[in-house]
């Protein structure tokens, strides 16, 4: 039987993990742009954006890897740069705006004590821009980047914000939008949840048996309610 989405009164949820790109921001679009423009830019063949959202959700250095498995540490690392440089400097590139409902979720589990981390294969510069830019950065208490700790799943960056907050797995739980998130959560002991509005559809995210795919942030919230009420 699989865990409940809230954990049980007598120790209540106290810390919730999310992803980034594909979870809070809309930003798979601009993945792909700068995939593809990096490819372009070291030679390599250019995939088409479906190749290219089936591994978002990696490390930058592992999803090269994945793609181009013949890429020696070099390429890899020539790529990870173009890349890198196209993302956070790319004038042409697309927009990256938050999803709807990111305030009203967060603004919900602070209100009930609820600690909130970021385990994200964004680099630690990447991620920092973005929570400047968006203002989000004072609402976590811990985050973890992929350039900081093995590529997802490995479960390090999601272990390490759960020490950096001080909560144990059974009342953390992980929010995200690929498997990896999913597998990530799994080898950590982290219960998870997908929404779909991201990269990997329902049909692959439901095979890791999340306890719950809703279709946005919006959904998210009201299933977080309904727990609660049915705690109560």
């Amino acid at each position: 039987m699989s865990a409940p989405l809230l954990p049980p009164v007598d120790g209540g949820l106290r810390l919730v993990v999310f992803d980034w790109d594909g979870t809070l921001m809309d930003s798979p679009l601009r993945i792909v742009h700068c995939l593809q423009r990096a490819a372009a830019v070291v030679g390599l063949e250019v995939r088409d954006a479906a190749a290219l959202r089936n591994i978002i959700g990696l490390g930058v250095d592992a999803a090269v890897r994945e793609l181009y498995p013949e890429a020696d540490a070099r390429l890899v690392h020539r790529f990870a740069t173009a890349y890198r440089l196209c993302y956070l400097e790319g004038d042409d590139a697309p927009p990256t705006p938050l999803y709807p409902g990111v305030a009203p979720l967060l603004d919900w589990l602070e209100a009930r004590g609820v600690l909130l981390a970021v385990a994200t294969s964004k680099s630690r510069r990447g991620l920092d821009q973005a929570l400047e830019t968006t203002g989000l950065g004072a609402r976590f208490v811990a985050t973890a980047t992929g350039d900081e700790h093995p590529s997802k799943p490995h479960p390090a960056m999601l272990e390490h914000v759960m020490e950096r907050a001080g909560v144990e797995r059974t009342r953390t739980r992980m929010v995200g939008d690929s498997v990896y998130d999913l597998q990530m959560a799994r080898h950590a002991g982290v219960p998870a949840v997908a929404v779909t509005h991201g990269v990997h559809s329902s049909d692959r995210l439901r095979a890791e048996a999340p306890l719950g795919l809703p279709a946005d942030l919006e959904a998210l919230l009201e299933i977080f309610r309904q727990a609660e009420c049915a705690t109560e």
